[in-house]
């Protein structure tokens, strides 16, 4: 039954990412702390282990749309090199600050974020863009600031690095396309990170590597990437608006039940 309801998950999760465009963490990481929670987990890991393994599952999501991206021509890979320089430090630094919180702040700190997330869909709050992409040195410090913030989230990244791109003139197309591709080392490193900083905590259920419980990553693994495509299908053929208005109002009452 546990395992049917991570199957379950990973679709549901593909399918919201192929709809509005962003990683299933926002998705991932609540259902996994609702459904760790009635497993009996301990209180003191369950939000970790959520995180965790959020960012597992999100190696394998990720692979799929690189490689869609990739054959449209959409990745600017000189951006997602010198990003990446940075992201792999501040995923790292993110894991290590995230296993510093306690469970239930940490629960309210993703709460806020994912409030923030579905005001800025609701609303389409983008940054009018003024500016070209920076140099070498400002997008490794960018990498930094996602990759830290987005493995305290567990999430790929998207919601930071596409607002970031078109503020900085670039194409919304491109800025998704690369942005994709930053979540891969985002979800690696922060992964490893997660995994290793949670190796010998007592309190962790069986079949956990770290701070990543397998069975979770199989079950959403095997279905997320399936369903992710269809997601994307039928993007296209419903209103973009509406869309990112209902994905907006699920992650509302997201984050207030975290908050309370």
């Amino acid at each position: 039954m546990e395992f049917a309801l991570y199957l379950v998950l990973g679709g549901f999760a593909g399918l919201l990412a192929g709809l509005f465009g962003v990683g299933g963490g926002m998705i991932i990481v609540p259902v996994l702390v609702f459904s760790f929670t009635l497993q009996g987990f301990d209180p003191l890991v369950l939000t970790h282990l959520a995180v965790g393994t959020s960012l597992a599952s999100i190696v394998f999501t990720s692979l799929n749309s690189i490689r869609a991206h990739h054959l449209k021509g959409g990745v600017l890979w000189p951006v997602v090199l010198w990003m990446t320089f940075g992201i792999l430090f501040g995923a790292a630094l993110g894991s290590l600050t995230a296993a510093a919180i306690q469970g239930p702040l940490l629960q309210k700190i993703i709460g806020v974020f994912a409030i923030a997330v579905s005001v800025q869909m609701a609303f389409s709050l983008q940054p009018k863009a003024s500016r070209g992409v920076p140099g070498k040195p400002g997008l490794t410090l960018v990498g930094v600031v996602v990759g830290w913030a987005s493995a305290i989230f567990g999430i790929g990244g998207g919601s930071l690095t596409v607002p970031f791109l078109s503020w900085r003139s670039v194409p919304i197309q491109k800025a998704v396309a690369t942005s994709a591709a930053c979540g891969l080392p985002i979800a690696v490193v922060g992964a490893l990170s997660f995994a290793v900083v949670g190796w010998q905590d007592p309190h962790l259920p069986a079949w956990s590597f770290g701070f990543v419980y397998f069975p979770a990553v199989l079950g959403i693994a095997i279905t997320s990437m399936f369903f992710a495509r269809i997601g994307a299908q039928l993007a296209h053929r419903l209103s973009a608006l509406m869309l990112r208005r209902l994905f907006a109002l699920l992650l509302l009452g997201v984050g207030i039940n975290f908050l309370i």
